[in-house]
């Protein structure tokens, strides 16, 4: 399995054979509004630069939306994006989805199996109470395939029970979190943390880590040195990975 950060939450993954795209966001530099009443409101998203062509994102053979906000799935993807694609996404996104032009989403409810992978959904908290309410509905998914390690997409979410049931129920060898501390100008965090990831390494300390959805939007305020730096005092370097833009990690099956 070979995960490549894009930027953001926009990933590649190359699994069983497939390369899945997962929530492409291909806005150039600055060319979005800023997320209103949050940190840094003065700077316009992105705050970085796609460190790919995109013409190198569109030979995937599926297309995966953990939920629809347009730092997950924006107007350069939809126009950009071939619409026969299979697209897998949460039933709430379906309408949205097909009003854009794609012809072939397919709503994940619970499982899918496609192309010997199998799909499975996972629910998320994009924040705590009437906030994460307000922000809508988001969901995760977990990979599994014979030939490859488990694979959890955790999401936009923050820690919580159903978080830590998919752990338990999937022991996933290989999750990427979605961090950066997101968040308004009240309130918590509405994406993981670094008390989250500690949850996380505390609890499932056999489950690899990649964190990704970093400095690239205005309201994300956790840094990459602030995550390398927790990482250093925990000594997690061999389980932990936070790539730059545009790395690539490859991860084997466990072995017996």
């Amino acid at each position: 399995m070979k995960i490549q950060l894009i930027r953001h939450a926009t990933h590649v993954i190359s699994y069983n054979g497939k390369i899945l795209l997962i929530d492409p966001m291909f806005s150039e530099k600055g060319t979005l509004a800023s997320v209103p009443n949050s940190p840094r409101e003065q700077m316009s998203n992105p705050l970085t630069v796609l460190p790919v062509e995109i013409s190198s994102l569109l030979n995937a053979d599926a297309i995966m939306l953990t939920h629809t906000h347009r730092d997950h799935f924006d107007d350069a993807a939809v126009e950009s994006l071939p619409k026969h694609l299979p697209l897998f996404c949460q039933p709430e996104d379906e309408d949205f989805i097909k009003g854009k032009s794609f012809t072939n989403v397919i709503p994940i409810s619970e499982v899918f199996n496609w192309e010997g992978i199998q799909l499975i959904r996972t629910t998320g908290e994009h924040g705590k109470g009437s906030l994460g309410k307000k922000m809508g509905p988001v969901s995760g998914f977990v990979l599994k395939s014979k030939d490859e390690p488990t694979l959890y997409i955790i999401g936009d979410s923050v820690w919580y029970e159903e978080i830590q049931a998919v752990f338990n129920n999937f022991s996933p060898d290989v999750a990427i979190i979605f961090a950066g501390e997101a968040r308004f100008n009240e309130g918590e965090p509405i994406t993981m943390g670094l008390k989250d990831i500690d949850s996380i390494v505390t609890e499932f300390p056999n489950t690899k880590l990649v964190i990704s959805h970093l400095e690239a939007w205005n309201h994300c305020v956790l840094t990459r040195n602030q995550v390398l730096n927790y990482i250093l005092s925990k000594n997690l370097q061999h389980k932990a990975a936070v790539p730059l833009d545009g790395e690539s990690l490859t991860y084997q099956l466990p072995s017996e």
